[in-house]
C-alpha cells in the first residue's frame, strides 16, 4: 500500500503507482486535531492499531497542552493575538493559507495568519500584499541556511510593524512542513518563539 497527500502527490507518480496495481490510501490532513485520528486510521490499515491509539492519544495529550498554555483562550483578556506572515519560500515569496498545517500551527500558538483568508495551500504574495496586511511578526519557515537572507530582504520595508518592532523571526526546523507526529514538536518550538516576542 501507498499512502499519498492528495494534494502534495505529482500526478506521474500515482498512475504509475496505479498501472502497478497497488493499492493507495489518500490522506489529507490541514488541522493538527486531525493528526492522531488519521494515525489511527494508518494504525487500523497496518494492523498496529494499540500503537498507534497510544501514539494518537500522547499526540491529542500534547496539542491540548499546548493550546492550554499558548492559545488565545491563555492570551490576557483583551490582548489581541498578533498577525504573523509565516514565509515558507524566499522569490517568489510563498506563504500559507488558512486551510494549511502551518496555518493552524499558528492558531495553537495564539497568533493569526495574515494570509488565512487565502484557499490556496501555499499562495504567492507580492511585499505589496504583505505591506497592506502590515503582519506584527514575519517568520522565515525557510530550508536551514536560508531564512537569514528572507529577513534581510524584509528590513528595507521600515514601515512595516514586524521591522520597526524587530519581530522578524528565522524558523528553519523542517517539522513544521510534514504531515506527521514530529509536528507537534516543531509547533511547541514555534509557540516558544511567538511567546517571547
Amino acid at each position: 500500500m501507498v499512502i499519498a497527500w492528495p494534494a502534495g502527490t505529482n500526478p506521474a507518480q500515482r498512475a504509475k503507482i496505479a498501472r502497478l496495481r497497488i493499492p493507495v490510501y489518500e490522506q489529507q490532513v490541514v488541522r493538527l486535531a486531525e493528526l492522531s485520528d488519521s494515525l489511527r486510521r494508518l494504525g487500523v490499515l497496518a494492523g498496529t492499531q494499540a500503537v498507534a491509539a497510544s501514539a494518537a492519544h500522547d499526540i491529542d495529550v500534547r496539542l491540548a497542552t499546548l493550546t492550554a498554555t499558548y492559545g488565545t483562550h491563555a492570551r490576557a483578556p483583551g490582548a489581541a493575538r498578533p498577525s504573523v506572515l509565516l514565509q515558507i519560500w524566499g522569490r517568489p515569496i510563498y506563504t500559507v493559507g488558512g486551510r494549511q498545517l502551518m496555518s493552524d500551527a499558528l492558531e495553537v500558538c495564539g497568533a493569526r495568519n495574515v494570509f488565512a483568508d487565502l484557499p490556496e495551500a501555499g499562495p504567492v504574495v507580492d511585499a505589496e500584499a504583505v505591506i497592506a496586511r502590515d503582519p506584527d511578526i514575519i517568520i522565515t519557515a525557510a530550508p536551514p541556511g536560508e531564512g537569514a537572507a528572507w529577513l534581510a530582504d524584509w528590513r528595507r520595508f521600515g514601515s512595516l510593524r514586524a521591522v520597526r518592532e524587530q519581530h522578524l523571526v528565522v524558523f528553519e526546523d523542517q517539522a513544521l512542513s510534514r504531515l506527521g507526529p514530529s509536528v507537534i514538536d516543531a509547533t511547541a518550538a514555534l509557540c516558544k518563539v511567538i511567546a517571547r516576542l
